[in-house]
């Protein structure tokens, strides 16, 4: 299941998660993005098992949530990070 957030400013970067439905962090991801205004696409890997495996793919883990900033890969909630990829003022 692909769910899409946009909000009305554009973004230069493309941010992508993968998520499960009871993940705490990627909750916390999802509303920290919202805040800031950032757009992005998540993949619900609890029921897609073709994006589960292109995560696994990619990260090499099982673990969520996996954020993708353009090709920057983010595993975990990170929010120094995620404001540092992102070119946010913290």
């Amino acid at each position: 299941m692909v769910y899409l957030y946009s909000n009305k400013t554009n973004m230069d970067k493309k941010v992508t998660i993968y998520s499960t439905p009871t993940c705490h962090f990627c909750q916390m991801t999802k509303d920290f993005l919202k805040d800031k205004g950032i757009s992005y696409t998540d993949y619900d890997v609890a029921h897609d098992l073709t994006k589960r495996q292109e995560m696994i793919q990619k990260s090499g883990q099982m673990g969520v949530p996996v954020i993708l900033v353009d090709n920057e890969m983010i595993v975990g909630f990170d929010k120094e990070r995620l404001v540092s990829t992102l070119g946010l003022v913290a």
